[in-house]
């Protein structure tokens, strides 16, 4: 999976913008996660969102993946970050950006071990009218 590290500077071109995750129903469904869309525009043909996603303490966003790059920046707590062999392939603190690859080959999974609610803002860059993430069943792993 590409997963890149970088300053909130390079993920939102400098400037802070706030992001959320809502509603899809997804094959295994995110837990404990609330979002809210702060702008969206279209480009292009090229959908770009920005969420605010809140993941309560033990909460996750379920498996799935993102039909184009979605780059976010870790405001509080901390996302642990796994991928589909179930390894973990990034831990993020506040401060930190995690970039994700688009398509069915980096379905990944996003969770809050921590004992504070994670906070996140992310951009979503996808094709105009692709849902914000695709759902997919657990590829096996022993958590959700």
């Amino acid at each position: 999976m590409a997963i890149a590290r970088g300053t909130a500077a390079s993920a939102f071109g400098g400037v802070m913008l706030m992001t959320a995750w809502q509603g899809v129903a997804l094959a295994t469904p995110p837990s404990g996660v609330t979002g809210t869309i702060l702008a969206q525009w279209t480009a292009g043909g090229t959908d770009h969102i920005v969420r605010r996603l809140v993941i309560a303490p033990g909460g996750g966003t379920g498996w799935h993946y993102h039909d184009g790059p979605v780059r976010a920046l870790i405001e509080r707590g901390t996302l642990t970050h796994n991928a589909a062999d179930c390894s973990v392939d990034g831990v993020y603190e506040p401060g930190e950006v995690i970039v994700e690859s688009a398509g069915a080959g980096h379905t990944h999974i996003g969770r809050n071990l921590g004992s504070v609610p994670l906070v996140l803002t992310a951009l979503y860059t996808l094709p105009h009218g692709s849902p914000l993430a695709e759902d997919a069943p657990n590829p096996g792993c022993d958590f959700e």
